[in-house]
């Protein structure tokens, strides 16, 4: 199993490019407690917490694509870096300043989401040019999916170390720092430097015109959905058998299960069309949510949220596969980047809605709106199954002396970019 991974890790710059992307992501996955945590120091409400993380959240939702599209358009450095740095200016803002006054509080967060560098879309668009190999490619997306798990899992525990440590102002002036060497790491490799977006039709949509994209998003929300309904529902589980210790349990106990599911499904190769191996993931997914709604015990609670988690990563690294050939010619950034922005606001919309359906039928009400929702998402899969079987327009690495020699076209495998 680990043969795989190391030798992907091994590839030249593959490591340090992985590396580099989660370093400077880690702003931006740890965000939300560190805002918390800095209001409340502060002497701050949750509730200012919670709406300026929230405008975080927001903002980085609608920067995203934008600056995936520009990553497009540009180059990795000319947008990653400068964007690292103007999402760091405005969190250090917030850290100097505070929250009073309230608007430049909110001024700030706004610039330090709406600025958060695609490093996750760029990433997923320089493994092709890496790895070259399309089933290197399809481990490095299941590696990269688990990886994100380590880092939500590990990056809220740095943060409680700093806060602990030093202050929660310092937390945020640490985590804006360590974001920009994380990008600074990534734009100054060769793979970075040296890649060029295909030619793109010039189109106001841009990735959003292609209708397998599409489907992926609709089938995505409702996974984001499920993910941040989980969250709300397992908080009153909590309030209920043990408090905040039995809370962090759960938690860790999905991000295991989507960290054992992620490595066992990057370690063998998959035959077979993946839009149909998506919609299977995805299917098991949704059947691993509804145990929860029985609402066991702390220990059986922990072990069903595991297994609620298992099926997570390898869903997420099979629809990278997807986004990879549905994406038009020049805009896989902003289609990864795009994927990202609809989980997102899933998550949110997961959260909003779990919260009054918890408040009148309890924690066990509050498990079934993940089920719905996986169930929603495979219907979505299943309704739009001749559009995502349908060849995307950048399916083909078009063939040339800088990116094959022999002019020889690999099937079914493309980025649609090259560097």
């Amino acid at each position: 199993m680990a043969a795989g991974y190391l030798e992907i890790l091994r590839a030249r710059h593959a490591a340090r490019l992985l590396v580099g992307t989660l370093v400077g992501r880690l702003p931006n996955a740890t965000a939300a407690i560190a805002v918390v945590l800095f209001v409340r120091a502060g002497g701050g409400t949750y509730s200012l917490a919670g709406a300026l993380a929230a405008v975080y959240g927001v903002a980085n939702a609608v920067g995203q694509p934008v600056l995936g599209r520009f990553v497009d358009l540009y180059g990795q450095p000319r947008v990653q870096l400068p964007a690292a740095v103007v999402s760091a200016l405005g969190m250090v803002v917030f850290a100097l300043a505070g929250t009073e006054p309230v608007a430049l509080a909110c001024a700030a967060m706004a610039v330090a989401g709406l600025f958060t560098p695609p490093l996750e879309g760029g990433l997923r668009a320089l493994w092709p040019s890496v790895l070259g190999k399309e089933e290197q490619v399809h481990t490095a997306y299941a590696m990269d999916a688990v990886a994100q798990e380590v880092m939500f899992t590990v990056g809220p525990l740095l943060v409680t170390l700093c806060v602990s440590l030093w202050s929660a102002q310092a937390a945020l002036l640490v985590l804006s720092a360590v974001g920009v060497l994380g990008a600074l790491s990534v734009v100054v490799s060769e793979p970075s430097r040296a890649w060029r977006s295909a030619p793109r039709e010039a189109h106001w949509l841009g990735a959003l015109r292609s209708p397998g994209l599409l489907a992926l998003l609709g089938a995505f929300l409702f996974i984001g959905m499920a993910l941040g309904s989980i969250t709300v529902a397992a908080v009153s589980y909590a309030d209920a058998h043990g408090g905040d210790v039995v809370y962090g349990w759960m938690m860790a106990g999905i991000g295991l299960g989507a960290l054992l599911g992620g490595v066992v499904y990057g370690a063998r190769r998959w035959g077979g069309a993946p839009e149909r191996r998506l919609r299977v993931l995805v299917a098991l997914l949704a059947v691993c949510y509804v145990p929860l709604v029985l609402v066991p015990g702390p220990v059986a609670m922990t072990a069903l949220a595991t297994l609620a988690g298992v099926f997570l990563a390898p869903s997420i690294a099979c629809a990278f596969v997807l986004v990879d050939r549905h994406a038009p010619a020049g805009t896989v950034t902003e289609a990864f980047s795009w994927l990202v922005t609809t989980f997102t606001v899933g998550a949110s919309v997961g959260t909003g809605l779990a919260g009054p359906v918890v408040e009148r039928g309890g924690a066990g009400w509050g498990f079934a709106v993940p089920g719905v929702a996986g169930a929603a998402a495979l219907v979505v899969l299943l309704a739009t199954g001749r559009v995502l079987a349908a060849a995307g327009r950048g399916g083909v690495v078009a063939a040339s002396p800088e990116n094959d020699p022999d002019r020889a076209v690999e099937p079914r495998f493309s980025s649609g970019d090259r560097a």
